[in-house]
């Protein structure tokens, strides 16, 4: 964020509470999804991710960096006297920032600088409810309703942290809901990050009894025909998984992966059987954000690409807002036979190219050909 959008002045002697809920504030204001409370020795930096990218917009002296972060603590109920241990919770937010956020989380960690503090913002996005409205290609959209009207199955979203999985797993549900009235929908999370009218949501606790195999097993006998985990985070949780694909459930998780052909790979690497992989797996999606040009600023360059410039109306930085580019694949007879040899990645994307598979990169380069984004903010997305 440039230099004249930051706070002009610091006020000096401002209390903590002041300094921590004007940072707040200003964070929603911009729609920043995360506030970073940096200690360097020197001062405290602020950094605000917008459109997922972070960007610094105050320094703070090193003299009041304790007590923002000690401020923060009360707000989330942690134990503020305890600065050598990581500590997470909730906060709530006063003022307009309550409308506008659901859910506001809290991480403090300590370094050799002092606490290190994160926040993270929640918001109520009432234009991402719907299926149709995220912004997938009309053929992995229909393909995805088709998926959500199965009785088994399992459907994997692949991407790194940030990328929207959640928010099209939500969209999904709601739809399916809406569609079969009457079916008994379940899901597992840790944490639940977005309620949805008709849908039993389950918190799993980090820490807790009932982990994700546990409240998992005991879920198959309550007779759920639709059932969501947050992640598929270990072999023991994938088996399971995988099980109630095969036996009458529709299924629907997340996993970290690069790629929608890694992902069947990672689960060989869990320790599924390749025929387990092949029977049960319906589709996997593999979807980016990427940043979206300014449409009050962007220009055209000479090379016909168009480019960030900045204004007022982006906070300078040429961007403003995100759009989804995504990939779909779909098991089919020749996919099968790959997986059941336990083909590797490069011969199994080999496969999926002389196919005709469209690419995640494929689809953007027609947001960046047509001005909604640049072709660097592809690269970047796409790991090229």
């Amino acid at each position: 964020m440039p230099e004249n959008h930051r706070r002009k002045s610091l006020p000096e002697a401002q209390d903590a509470v002041g300094i921590v809920d004007d940072l707040l504030q200003r964070a929603v204001a911009s729609g920043a999804s995360d506030v970073h409370f940096e200690p360097t020795g020197a001062d405290l930096k602020v950094k605000y991710r917008l459109d997922g990218v972070l960007s610094t917009v105050e320094s703070l002296p090193a003299a009041v960096a304790d007590s923002v972060v000690a401020r923060l603590k009360v707000l989330g109920g942690l134990l503020s006297y305890r600065n050598d241990i990581p500590q997470e919770g909730r906060l709530e937010l006063n003022g307009k920032a309550s409308g506008k956020v659901t859910d506001v989380r809290l991480a403090v960690f300590p370094t050799i600088y002092g606490q290190r503090a994160v926040v993270r913002l929640f918001y109520r996005h009432e234009d991402l409810m719907g299926l149709e409205h995220l912004g997938f290609a009309p053929e992995i959209e229909a393909r995805l309703k088709t998926i959500a009207a199965q009785n088994q199955g399992v459907l994997l979203l692949t991407g790194p942290a940030g990328s929207g999985k959640s928010t099209t797993l939500a969209a999904l549900l709601r739809y399916i809901v809406k569609t079969f009235p009457g079916k008994s929908v379940v899901t597992l999370e840790d944490p639940v990050e977005i309620r949805i009218d008709g849908v039993t949501q389950v918190p799993i606790t980090p820490h807790g009894q009932m982990t994700f195999p546990t409240a998992l097993r005991s879920l198959l006998r309550q007779d759920p025909q639709v059932l969501m985990i947050g992640e598929i985070r270990d072999a023991e949780t994938a088996r399971i998984a995988i099980e109630a694909g095969l036996t009458g459930h529709l299924l629907m998780s997340t996993m970290h992966s690069g790629t929608s052909a890694g992902a069947l790979l990672r689960l060989l690497e869990m320790g599924i059987e390749p025929y387990q992989v092949t029977s049960s797996i319906s589709a996997v999606v593999s979807q980016r954000l990427i940043r979206r040009l300014c449409d009050r600023c962007k220009r055209q360059g000479a090379d016909g690409g168009f480019e960030p410039v900045g204004c007022d109306g982006c906070l300078g930085t040429g961007f403003r807002g995100r759009t989804l580019i995504a990939e779909m694949v779909q098991l089919d007879g020749d996919l099968r036979k790959a997986i059941l040899a336990k083909t590797d990645l490069d011969e199994l994307e080999a496969l999926l190219r002389s196919k005709g598979h469209s690419t995640m990169f494929a689809g953007g380069k027609r947001l960046a050909e047509t001005g909604i984004t640049t072709r660097d903010e592809l690269v970047k997305a796409c790991g090229m």
